[in-house]
């Protein structure tokens, strides 16, 4: 049975992914066997696996970072949002239906069971699983009914990291006042506090870690310093959103709908020297750019209406009327269709029906039944613009309730309008060469000019230098005795 290692956090966002991947790739390096492991996660960001499970992108970076394949018994629990009060709820990574907040809270206990398999099983077959919890610990309120982080290490019998985030400010109260809020017997399985993203002189915070590990009891296992690597977001918070992203010499606009989901599918633009990747909320922050791509979403029809009274829609449909490039991904592409209907309300948007911006002849209708399933393929028929994809191999992922038509293409549109309804179509580096390619000929540019790079030594190189930042930061003697129970 594996040994295992449980990292928590003192809130959302304070690196616990991150970390954790660090980790994974760590223990990889020095010749472990390893996995990680989330028993519940919410996010909109999702991968579909081989046998056609659906699962958190987090817990795929992990399994990516420890050299394994991805597995739905990584993240047993999965949370789509669907409303501000609503999920769709995902147990092995098959859709349980929709649940209001308040249900689910009620009823995850039954799924215990569940996420206790899928982490037995996946202990039978490692060295060592490394645990992510989720948001705090001290969340008192939800603490009785608890299966993510102290209720779930009190199962697996899991010591505990806990990492601060420093970067955004009050650290040591972080720290302290989550150790403070827990139980005597939560305390007891914290073996050492982690302050994650720290820029400058470790020398400064001495006296501080000093008299943290006096009031918190336990060490300070690690100063972890703010790295810089390009390893796929998850969650809303992610840095993408937030950066003002200067134009370059090619200039790409993600529309940042309201419910984006899958995001991460348009990282490998993100990986070209000279190419800006903005996401953009109004028509001021459009301008005119090269290439307009439409993400995914968990409720097309409500980010549709968002997308006309945002004026968006008629922004978009200028630039496509003036041959700019224009993308969609999932419900993104149902968006560019004739219609979206809804007669059934899968989506529980209000609506039944509501006209897409009327860019490719193609209609969508959501039925109950989910697609979810890993698909490869080569292009063929596609005219227009990105003819020369043709003959190029592709492989990605679906996830999606709509049905557009019987078998579409991997690639529909043609002139310069173009849907796919599979994830991680960018990903192979000739696909986003010849995208680019197409926008640099009309741009009259030489695509040379934006320097590209080899996607999977760029990709490892990166779990690499994660890596370094994590074995510098952590007291990795401390790391394995807390493992091997020394602690």
């Amino acid at each position: 049975m594996a040994k295992n290692i449980m990292i928590q956090g003192t809130m959302s966002n304070a690196g616990k992914s991150l970390l954790c991947a660090g980790l994974c790739r760590v223990l990889k390096q020095d010749g472990y066997r390893v996995a990680p492991f989330k028993s519940q996660n919410m996010a909109l960001n999702s991968f579909i696996t081989a046998d056609g499970g659906e699962m958190g992108r987090a817990q795929v970076v992990q399994a990516e970072a420890a050299g394994i394949a991805p597995d739905v018994r990584m993240n047993p629990i999965l949370l789509k949002p669907t409303t501000d009060v609503g999920s769709q709820v995902i147990v092995n990574g098959q859709v349980k239906g929709n649940m209001r907040a308040m249900e689910y809270y009620r009823r995850k206990r039954e799924f215990v069971p569940e996420v206790m398999q899928a982490y037995d099983s996946l202990a039978a077959e490692y060295d060592i699983i490394v645990i992510e919890g989720a948001g705090s610990p001290a969340e008192i309120n939800l603490k009785q009914e608890d299966i993510v982080n102290m209720g779930l290490a009190r199962m697996v019998d899991a010591p505990v990291l806990l990492v601060g985030d420093i970067d955004r400010g009050g650290v040591f109260a972080q720290l302290y006042g989550t150790v403070a809020l827990l139980e005597e017997d939560e305390r007891a399985r914290i073996k050492g506090t982690v302050i994650n993203k720290f820029r400058g002189d470790k020398a400064i915070l001495e006296p501080g870690l000093k008299t943290l590990e006096e009031l918190c009891g336990v060490s300070v296992a690690g100063v972890i310093p703010y790295v810089h690597v390009d390893i796929d977001d998850e969650d809303s918070l992610s840095e993408r959103f937030n950066r003002d992203t200067q134009r370059k010499l090619l200039d790409i606009a993600v529309i940042r709908l309201p419910r984006i989901s899958n995001f991460t599918d348009f990282a490998p633009f993100e990986r070209y020297g000279n190419v800006s990747v903005r996401y953009v909320t109004s028509v001021e922050d459009l301008h005119d750019p090269d290439l307009i791509l439409l993400p995914g979403t968990k409720s097309t029809i409500a980010d549709l209406l968002w997308l006309r009274q945002c004026g968006l829609e008629a922004a978009i449909q200028k630039a496509a009327s003036a041959g700019t490039l224009v993308m969609g991904i999932c419900g993104g592409y149902q968006m560019l269709g004739t219609s979206v209907a809804d007669p059934d309300q899968v989506e529980a948007a209000g609506v039944t029906e509501i006209a897409g911006l009327g860019l490719l002849h193609m209609d969508t209708v959501f039925r109950g039944d989910k697609v979810q399933t890993q698909t490869k393929g080569v292009f063929a028929g596609v005219t227009g613009m990105l003819k020369n994809l043709n003959g190029l191999s592709y492989e990605g992922y679906e996830i999606h309730m709509g049905r557009s038509q019987e078998k579409l293409p991997a690639l529909n549109g043609g002139g310069n309008i173009y849907g796919s309804y599979i994830h991680g179509i960018f990903d192979a580096p000739r696909i986003a060469d010849t995208i680019l390619k197409a926008v640099c000929a009309r741009k009259g540019l030489d695509f040379s000019a934006l320097e590209t790079y080899d996607a999977t030594e760029y990709k490892e190189r990166q779990y690499d230098i994660l890596a370094d930042a994590v074995r510098e930061g952590l007291n990795m003697d401390l790391v394995y005795k807390i493992i091997n129970r020394e602690v």
